[in-house]
């Protein structure tokens, strides 16, 4: 049964983007379901959803560590969307104070929330033995401990319906010598995520954990695809399609998807293989990249 159910999260059919639908506007939410707030706002991806957002009338919070980037991400949007109510927040999600005087700001402003779009991240890749504590801390707070709070923030200060998209990753599914602990948090995510969902079952909260592969948003990404010749090519997918894709996943509250054909099929061929296998793939793999946060 739990096999069934699983085939079903991840059957959401992936249509053809075009540009049409980037351009027209969406049916706008009622004007009383709240804001929605998205982490890693002026990032490739959570601009994506920004935009994705804005699409369908949301208001929006959004949060980034740049206030320099996040005002200019406003006035980009109004110019594009100047119907749409966007408000910034720079804040550091790796640091306990400063998520706290986040939510404090939110809360002193009046803003309730009907979607909350977890996309921060850090994707160190290196050995263990390469890490500091400090960057060992930074890099699962943001990917793992800042999601978590700011899902209690948003269940606790959501409007009447609330929408938490998790972005996890397919990194997550196993783990992945010389990128442990991004894949150990991005597990984590991913598991919490479907608990919380169950949790948060008949509560008017849908929860659903997005696990994308690559996404070609900044230069060094674009080379690692790249490099990974044809398979990189398929298995990646734009941050537009990845954000249209979470979006219509957590509105049919899909316990979680992994985005792309390939992506999928990834997952169901190499399942069958010897752990042992796939952790030495991995290390030899994975043991020629390092690359610090950006």
């Amino acid at each position: 049964m739990e096999k069934n159910e699983n085939q079903q999260d991840n059957a959401i059919k992936e249509e053809p983007l075009n540009v049409e639908d980037f351009l027209e506007p969406q049916p706008q939410p009622k004007k009383d379901e709240g804001f929605a707030l998205i982490t890693g706002a002026t990032g490739g991806l959570g601009k994506a959803f920004v935009y994705a957002l804005a699409r369908r009338g949301y208001k929006l919070l959004l949060t980034g560590r740049s206030a320099e980037k996040l005002h200019g991400l406003q006035d980009e949007l109004a110019n594009v969307f100047p119907q749409v109510e966007t408000r910034t927040y720079a804040a550091d999600l790796s640091n306990g104070q400063s998520r706290a005087q986040l939510m404090e700001q939110i809360l002193k402003d009046g803003a309730t929330l009907s979607f909350l779009a977890n996309v921060a991240g850090a994707d160190i890749q290196k050995g263990l033995t390469e890490y500091t504590d400090e960057k060992i801390a930074f890099q699962c707070r943001v990917n793992f401990e800042a999601a978590v709070a700011l899902c209690r923030f948003a269940i606790e200060n959501k409007a009447e319906r609330l929408k938490i998209v998790n972005v996890s990753s397919v990194s997550g599914i196993y783990p992945m010598p010389y990128f442990a602990i991004y894949s150990a948090t991005k597990g984590a995510l991913t598991s919490f995520s479907v608990a919380l969902r169950e949790e948060m079952r008949k509560k008017g909260v849908s929860v659903t954990a997005v696990l994308p592969g690559a996404m070609p948003t900044r230069d060094d990404v674009k080379e690692q695809i790249k490099g990974q010749g044809l398979w990189g090519k398929l298995a990646a997918k734009s941050p537009e399609a990845v954000a249209e894709i979470s979006i219509k996943a957590v509105e049919k509250n899909k316990r979680k998807i992994i985005v792309g054909f390939w992506n999928k099929m990834m997952r169901v061929f190499t399942a069958w293989l010897p752990a042992s296998w796939r952790l030495r793939f991995i290390a030899k793999r994975w043991s020629k990249i390092s690359k610090d946060a950006f």
